[in-house]
């Protein structure tokens, strides 16, 4: 073999064996599959927070609007309250003076009422005008005093309806009266007892018994007596609440029994 032959199977051989190395490394050489849409994860935007405070999920945009309401937090609608006049309960009454029940006041609309001394056996001439005698704690006492033996009858001074029975620290036993035109209240206090019979919502007439002279709540046992009041109502008509007037001109005028 000449030296051009044996050249030429050199070349060849080392070409064969070139591309056999190249196709052993080949196959060494791992591939790595491609991700599937499903795995790719989108990033999450962060959300700045201060410390102490929660944070909401809002639920996603992309969701339908049914499901984006479930998805959040609901806030039920509640109507506004209600306002209701509430009388004072027990104890907050049983606090108050029994002649501080209302303020005297010059501009309160005088009724006429016609009416009768409420101690059986007082005349008018022996009343005394005590409505703007003062009290303890800077307080004027805003009703009159009639004095009398414990157990002397109490009668209603006018006709009307009694709304409220009711005992009190300051003003023992009492009983509220409404005139029979519900523009004035009126008070009587310190009663030793009630009459028999006697209940809220009862009508009586001018002149009934509905209860007998005492020294109940903070009155003096040397000195039983009826403490009597007139208020004038306002539109809400509360058993509480009024204006005082001087009940002296009124029972002064009482005709004699």
């Amino acid at each position: 073999m000449n030296r051009a032959a044996i050249f030429v199977a050199g070349a060849l051989s080392g070409a064969l064996a070139l591309g056999l190395v190249l196709v052993g490394w080949d196959t060494q050489v791992a591939v790595a599959p491609a991700p599937s849409p499903a795995a790719v994860v989108q990033p999450v935007p962060a959300v700045a927070t201060q410390p102490g405070l929660a944070v909401e999920a809002s639920p996603p945009a992309d969701l339908p609007a049914p499901v984006a309401r479930r998805a959040g937090p609901e806030t039920p609608s509640l109507p506004p309250p209600a306002v209701v006049a509430v009388p004072p309960s027990q104890p907050e009454l049983a606090e108050l003076p029994v002649d501080a029940a209302a303020p005297p006041t010059s501009e309160a609309p005088l009724p006429a009422l016609s009416l009768i001394v409420p101690v059986e056996g007082i005349v008018a001439a022996q009343l005394s005008d005590t409505f703007t005698d003062a009290r303890g704690e800077g307080r004027v006492h805003d009703a009159i005093d009639i004095m009398a033996p414990t157990g002397t009858p109490v009668l209603a001074v006018a006709g009307g309806r009694i709304v409220k029975l009711f005992n009190s620290k300051p003003g023992g036993l009492t009983i509220y009266q409404f005139d029979a035109t519900e523009a004035v209240a009126f008070y009587y206090a310190h009663l030793d007892r009630y009459a028999d019979g006697v209940a809220e919502g009862q009508a009586v007439k001018q002149g009934d018994l509905i209860g007998y002279v005492g020294f109940t709540g903070n009155a003096s046992p040397d000195g039983p007596h009826l403490h009597f009041a007139i208020m004038v109502l306002g539109p809400e008509k509360n058993w509480w609440q009024g204006a005082a007037i001087n009940p002296f001109p009124y029972l002064r005028a009482a005709p004699p029994r």
